[in-house]
């Protein structure tokens, strides 16, 4: 095995296609914002097609755009001229894929397409193909040469194709207002939608398993709290409950290194008042920032009173996926 050869030819490659994609900023033209207006102004779905390359890539934009905010599938070209046609309706837009812009699967639906009276916004490498004639608005996707030596595998075809569909569908996203949460709302079983969607509510500890001590009580008798509930930190509460501070593994140690005697001393003398803390109907991702923010470890979860109402460490969000 040539290992320089090797080398020499994937760096080609990533060139080649590199080029490809840096010459479509120029193609984001009046086409491209006509495109942007159909697909914004779709009271229904975007129906994405393509054949073989430029359908597995058709596939990817879908799922690109419906998680982003705007409704869409795929559909086979050569099964919609078997009865899947049926799934397209006037109020769609079509979004169809072609670097030749003579895909036979394609074009033979083009009159149908136009019969039921929906938009279609073509994607190929050759302005003057059939399909980019018969489409209501036409994205420029020609790449000077395919990455393949041969010039015959799509490579730089499918590429450009692939990050023009993504500048659409990032292009619709910002413009709906999309936001972190609707993005969230797509994907709820991915670590992405725990993170997005998770509450402090949901993941924090409750009722007796909250480690709390009154302001008066003894440094070890915080100790003796702080192990039996194992958050690695304690709430201090003041007579009327409300929380004065927090007492945490690190103020532990800095008491002992200061030689105070933990039967004797009032926890009230020793901890951080105040503390950090956050409210229950804040997202997880929230107490992580927070967290790392500060360097701590755990956080009290506070009422708007001042009540105690929970407390949640780093493991928990651990194991909720969060971090």
């Amino acid at each position: 095995m040539n290992r320089e050869a090797i080398q020499t030819l994937a760096r080609a490659v990533i060139d080649t296609q590199a080029s490809a994609v840096q010459a479509l900023l120029h193609r984001v033209d009046e086409e491209f914002l006509k495109a942007c207006g159909f697909l914004l102004g779709c009271r229904g779905r975007v129906v994405v097609i393509g054949m073989g390359k430029s359908g597995h890539i058709g596939s990817k934009i879908a799922a690109t755009l419906a998680s982003t905010g705007t409704p869409a599938f795929f559909v086979h070209p050569a099964e919609a001229s078997h009865g899947d046609l049926g799934m397209i309706k006037p109020q769609d837009v079509v979004l169809a894929l072609s670097n030749s812009g003579e895909t036979d699967e394609v074009n033979i639906i083009l009159p149908l397409l136009k019969r039921i009276g929906v938009k279609i916004v073509a994607m190929t490498g050759n302005p003057v193909s059939t399909l980019a004639e018969h489409a209501d608005a036409h994205i420029d996707v020609s790449v000077e040469k395919e990455a393949c030596p041969l010039g015959l595998a799509p490579t730089s075809s499918t590429t450009a194709a692939l990050v023009m569909g993504d500048a659409l569908a990032i292009s619709l996203l910002e413009t709906r207002g999309f936001t972190r949460k609707d993005f969230a709302m797509s994907h709820p079983g991915g670590r992405l939608g725990r993170r997005l969607l998770l509450h402090i509510q949901d993941v924090m500890h409750q009722g007796s398993e909250v480690p709390s001590v009154q302001l008066d009580a003894s440094v070890s008798e915080a100790i003796v709290e702080m192990t039996a509930k194992r958050l690695g930190m304690t709430a201090v509460l003041d007579s009327a409950g409300q929380v004065a501070g927090i007492f945490t593994d690190g103020d532990l140690r800095r008491t002992l290194d200061s030689g105070l005697d933990p039967h004797t001393t009032a926890i009230g003398k020793v901890m951080t008042a105040g503390g950090q803390s956050i409210t229950a109907d804040a997202l997880a991702v929230e107490a992580v920032q927070k967290m790392q923010a500060h360097s701590i470890q755990g956080l009290l979860v506070v009422a708007e009173n001042g009540q105690l109402a929970g407390a949640l460490n780093f493991q928990d969000l651990l194991k909720a996926g969060v971090v």
